[in-house]
């Protein structure tokens, strides 16, 4: 492994800074370099640094004092190197021309690139014409300095795509770059997610430990003041990334994680932000417990790889991503149908299952008395009852239509039925008690804020449905269809004039066990024939402990 940079400094000028392996050299170019934009001179300097770097053209950086500060304009753009630091960015403009982010300076240098603390680059394709020693030449003709062997780009072009998931890649990337001489005794990758319920997703591999685990980060958890005090939340700012040796005198332990750090013995931490296509920040994080930390070879190897590297890991957020987001507005069974390829019209299947359908009473007259947003919230209660319950006991929610529900439970025509019993039905039987209760717990806050309590009514049937897409070719529903959702929702319907909360067909009472309460024959709005209509008996009252 190669040794740590070292510039030598004398009192006359900056002197070349080399490193074996991947190479990063700084010395004066002994050189008068002149840049010229739009006709104006910007940059005018005979104290120019030249800095050499493996697979780059060489860059050149002048001193402030010779260049036109007064044209550049500072902009938010941020870019970072794990040996180099955070490099801030400035716009040029001369008269009605403008280079953005055209200009570059690392303010507050790594160690490795110390001599170009208070010095300025210009991306030389940026500028219209260079001049050195009074001679027009093309700086980006320049040499690019030789590539040395990058170890981990075989493991990149040959073995990274065989990783099933995110925790395989996360695995098999800190393996490899073990493998390859990168001292890491803690590998961290996270990465933003759409969901409504997790920012983002964490995986750690850790030295000696049996596989990588997996962390939520919820959209509260990052409003912690934990979070907040973290490297972490800086990069996702767009501040870039952060580098901090910890074996050294006097560290800077400016970030409460650091102290901890320490006293597990780190000697190195490196949090870099890893960027997705479309812009999106991400974070690896790697901590070191080998004295000297890590070396600029290895970091150089790694922040060579890393744009490719991050294109692996956004195929596998894409899916994780997608998945998510079907579930989340089609739900679980039906988005995982979608992401596996039911994609087309008329793709399904038949299946039997509960049908669920509950509907909010007297919404209209809560949309008319209450606010928008008043009349959003009740709504969200109302939903957040019913779709929980729905989910937590194994349903599926489908759809809301403006204040109704619609949710299945799949009955498995394979599954044991005991004395003729469905344990789907079951479930879906718990589940409205559980939706009861909850609606109860809604109300009583409601009535404690003096609000409106809310009203359900919720029916069960049991028949044969078509499950898939229907619609047109460019707008899809994933959903069920067939006479028995349209008589689930009539039976619901019958709630209002039978005055019961709860109504039950009589395909599902049969496949329930204990007493349901008839509640007569009845006719249904478009079927023939009259169906016998159930409800629940009342629910036990409390036992007395005392009285025992």
């Amino acid at each position: 492994m190669a040794e740590v940079i070292e510039a030598e400094k004398t009192s006359d000028a900056p002197s070349a800074a080399t490193h074996a392996g991947y190479r990063l050299t700084i010395e004066p170019s002994g050189q008068r370099i002149q840049a010229v934009f739009n006709g104006e001179t910007v940059a005018d300097s005979s104290r120019v640094l030249v800095m050499h770097e493996t697979r780059l053209r060489p860059v050149y950086y002048f001193p402030r004092d010779d260049v036109r500060m007064d044209l550049l304009t500072r902009t938010d753009h941020r870019t970072y190197c794990p040996f180099k630091g955070n490099a801030s960015y400035w716009s040029l403009t001369v008269g009605d021309k403008t280079a953005e982010n055209a200009v570059w300076s690392y303010e507050n240098p790594f160690d490795e690139a110390e001599l170009v603390g208070n010095y300025v680059a210009f991306y030389a394709h940026q500028i219209d014409t260079w001049l050195v020693d009074g001679i027009e030449t093309d700086l980006t003709a320049r040499e690019i300095e030789p590539a040395s062997d990058n170890p981990w780009v075989p493991w990149l072009v040959k073995d990274a795509w065989k990783a099933g998931s995110t925790k395989e890649l996360v695995a098999h990337l800190a393996e490899a770059l073990v493998a390859n001489g990168l001292n890491i005794h803690r590998l961290r990758l996270m990465i933003q997610t759409l969901n409504p319920q997790l920012f983002a997703l964490a995986y750690t591999w850790q030295q000696d430990a049996d596989e990588v685990t997996e962390f939520q980060a919820t959209h509260a958890g990052i409003q912690s003041d934990a979070f907040r005090d973290s490297p972490l939340a800086v990069i996702l700012n767009g501040e870039g990334g952060v580098r901090r040796r910890l074996d050294v005198p006097n560290p800077r332990l400016d970030y409460p994680i650091l102290h901890d750090l320490v006293e597990q013995g780190a000697t190195d931490y490196v949090a870099m932000p890893m960027r997705f296509s479309d812009g999106q920040i991400n974070i690896i994080t790697l901590v070191s417990r080998e004295p000297g930390g890590f070396s600029t070879e290895c970091l150089g190897h790694l922040h060579e790889i890393l744009p490719n590297l991050s294109r692996q890991v956004e195929a596998h957020a894409q899916r994780v991503s997608s998945l998510s987001l079907l579930q989340t507005y089609l739900g679980g069974h039906t988005g995982e149908r979608v992401i596996n390829g039911l994609v087309k019209r008329g793709d399904g299947e038949n299946i039997h299952a509960v049908i669920m359908f509950s509907d909010l009473r007297g919404s209209t007259i809560l949309a008319e008395t209450l606010s928008r947003d008043d009349y959003l919230a009740a709504l969200n209660q109302y939903f957040e009852a019913m779709a929980g319950a729905v989910i937590d006991h194994g349903g599926e929610v489908l759809k809301f239509i403006g204040d109704a529900v619609l949710a299945i439970f799949p009955i498995d025509e394979d599954a044991a039925e005991t004395d003729g019993h469905s344990p789907a039905c079951a479930k879906a039987l718990e589940a409205v008690y559980d939706a009861q209760q909850r609606i109860e717990a809604v109300n009583k806050e409601r009535v404690e804020r003096g609000e409106q309590k809310l009203a359900v009514g919720i029916a069960l049937h049991r028949g044969d449905l078509t499950y898939g897409n229907v619609g047109s070719e460019r707008r899809l529903d994933f959903t069920v269809i067939g006479s028995a959702v349209n008589e689930a929702s009539r039976i619901e319907d019958m709630s209002k004039l039978l005055k019961s909360p709860i109504v039950i067909s009589s395909a599902f009472a049969r496949s329930v066990p204990g007493d349901l309460i008839s509640l007569g024959f009845h006719e249904l709005r478009g079927f023939r024939d009259k169906q016998e209509i159930f409800t629940l008996p009342p629910a036990p009252a409390p036992t007395d402990d005392a009285s025992t």
